[in-house]
């Protein structure tokens, strides 16, 4: 009886070990695995840039698409102050002046954003069978056909079918340069990579700022034909990148190719480096890849809302979300906010020049900053200040529209608020939102992410012409008000709901979800993924041996 007893109870054992390891996860396997993440625990910066200067360079050209969609939609919010570009466009007001009417200001770049809501769902199906470089391939071939649909618009209705077609292609490049730059680096220079994505959106408004200030002198059609023309000048050289990048090593072994995601990733980083060893890591990444299966078997759209990968599209979702709701509406918006403020016209496209310029040094000095503190403490804190910059800009625009130092303020006041975000809330969204799914989910997660980024935009492209504009709500800068309150509101949620991922590989994320640490949390919690698995295993293996030593019964 005591035989049958312990025969069962070591059945039991095997049972539950094959269960936890019965993934094609040997000892090995999962020796190397370890390893590999302890070399990534302990790789400083300077060793990771050493050891990985191909992956930077790869995901800096791949990121460089992210420059085009930065470019055209901070170019059509600015010609809405364009005298050139309202007058072609735009409708005669009673009072001699040209408007572009504020519906069709909302029209015109929803039309771009609903075009990315298609573009976005398509890549999530498309690049996860065919593969990131083939998807921004035919993404960066047809944005350069339906350029030509901007450049030759004879009305406005033309004008926004090539809005949406574009969106598409943006929708592309959103999802698979987060999503690259994410997949090709080690814990040390994710963040790095991932943000650098917001500094080229900053960089593409930076130069569209710059092409407008410089076209305020022509009074001819080609004032604004030329900057939509110059976008021809990025997809070709984009184009010959992507071809000759690896894929992402992840996608590889998602797809069960490890033989190719270890050349992948020989490509990658420095030949014949005596400190890295390609089966490690490879290992890592099946090690995780068989851990989220055992989590959750799926990759479509609905596993992201089954079990743990809710809360983590949650996360995703609300944390790209926050880019609009905290109040940078104003910064689309920015050159014709400030001419509604009082100031002039080309002074109001020297202050969106400006602008843009300090969202690049920002956006640098994240970096910095990230090297320091963590994720949630830098977006938190963006929070708070970008709240406080609000209100003040609200109370300033109390001033009588006379007073032309009032109009001043609010502008520095703006010009402030872009550096705290560019800083802060902006850069780190992008490294959050790729380090928050499970590396299965990830695309459609963060097409889940951009999607509803899209639709706080569309909501936001509805209301804030309307509040802007005098010929609707006319609030002008009282519009700060406005977006404190919506700015407190996800600070509430940002401080209950928002982990801490820095330092940690995306298996450790993983188990920290799946024990469901709380978000304040998760910065000092300790991971024992792999001690545990190796117990487990040693233990399955004990019970085994006992299973062959126990006689049979008759």
């Amino acid at each position: 009886m005591a035989a049958e007893v312990d025969t069962e109870r070591a059945a039991n054992t095997v049972a539950a070990v094959t269960a936890q390891v019965n993934h094609d996860l040997s000892y090995d396997l999962l020796a190397e695995a370890k390893d590999a993440t302890n070399q990534e625990h302990q790789m400083s910066f300077i060793q990771a840039i050493k050891l990985y200067p191909k992956a930077v360079g790869w995901s800096f050209v791949l990121s460089l698409a992210i420059i085009m969609e930065g470019y055209d939609l901070i170019l059509l919010g600015s010609f809405y102050a364009f005298p050139t570009f309202v007058r072609k466009y735009g409708e005669l007001q009673p009072n001699g002046s040209y408007q572009i009417p504020a519906a069709w200001q909302a029209g015109l770049g929803n039309g771009a954003r609903a075009g990315e809501i298609l573009g976005l769902f398509a890549t999530g199906i498309i690049s996860e069978r065919f593969g990131y470089r083939k998807t921004m391939l035919a993404a960066l071939f047809a944005l350069t056909g339906f350029v030509f649909i901007l450049f030759f618009a004879k009305d406005i209705v033309m004008l926004l079918v090539g809005e949406v077609l574009c969106g598409t292609a943006w929708g592309v490049f959103q999802t698979l340069t987060t999503t690259y730059a994410a997949e090709v680096c080690p814990v040390a220079l994710r963040a790095y990579l991932t943000t650098y994505v917001n500094l080229c959106w900053v960089i593409g408004q930076f130069i569209a700022s710059g092409i407008l200030r410089g076209m305020l002198s022509r009074s001819d059609e080609w004032s604004y034909r030329i900057p939509f023309a110059l976008q021809w000048m990025w997809p070709i050289p984009i184009a010959v990148g992507v071809f000759l990048a690896p894929e992402s090593p992840w996608w590889l072994v998602r797809k069960g190719r490890h033989e190719e995601a270890g050349r992948s990733l020989g490509r990658l980083t420095r030949k014949n480096d005596p400190n890295f060893n390609v089966e490690r890591t490879v290992a890592m990444m099946i090690h995780t890849n068989e851990i989220e299966k055992s989590m959750s078997q799926g990759t479509s759209y609905w596993d992201c809302f089954r079990g743990t990968n809710l809360r983590r599209t949650e996360i995703s979702c609300l944390v790209w979300a926050i880019q609009v709701l905290c109040g940078t509406g104003l910064m689309t918006y920015s050159t014709y906010f400030y001419k509604q403020a009082g100031l002039p016209t080309t002074q109001s496209f020297n202050m969106t020049l400006a602008q843009y310029g300090i969202g690049i040094i920002g956006t640098l000095s994240s970096w910095f900053l990230m090297s320091r503190f963590g994720r949630r403490t830098i977006y938190l804190g963006g929070l708070v200040i970008a709240d406080i910059l609000l209100l003040a800009i609200g109370l300033t625009s109390i001033a009588p529209s006379s007073n032309s130092r009032a109009s001043w303020a609010i502008g520095s006041l703006l010009l402030v608020f872009i550096f705290v975000y560019d800083t802060t809330i902006g850069p780190v969204t992008y490294s959050l939102v790729s380090e928050m799914p499970s590396t299965r989910l990830r695309p459609k997660a963060i097409v889940l992410a951009r999607n509803l980024y899209i639709f706080c935009s569309i909501v936001n492209g509805i209301i804030t012409p309307y509040m802007l504009n005098p010929t609707a709500w006319n609030w002008s800068a009282k519009t700060g008000f406005f977006w404190a309150g919506s700015c407190a509101v996800c600070l509430v949620w940002a401080y209950f709901r928002l982990p801490e991922p820095k330092g940690r590989t995306y298996g450790e994320i993983d188990d920290l979800f799946e024990r469901r640490i709380p978000a304040r949390k998760f910065k000092e919690t300790k991971t024992n993924l792999f001690e545990s698995q190796i117990d487990e295993y040693d233990e399955g293996k004990a019970a085994v041996e006992m299973i062959e030593t126990v006689p049979k019964a008759n």
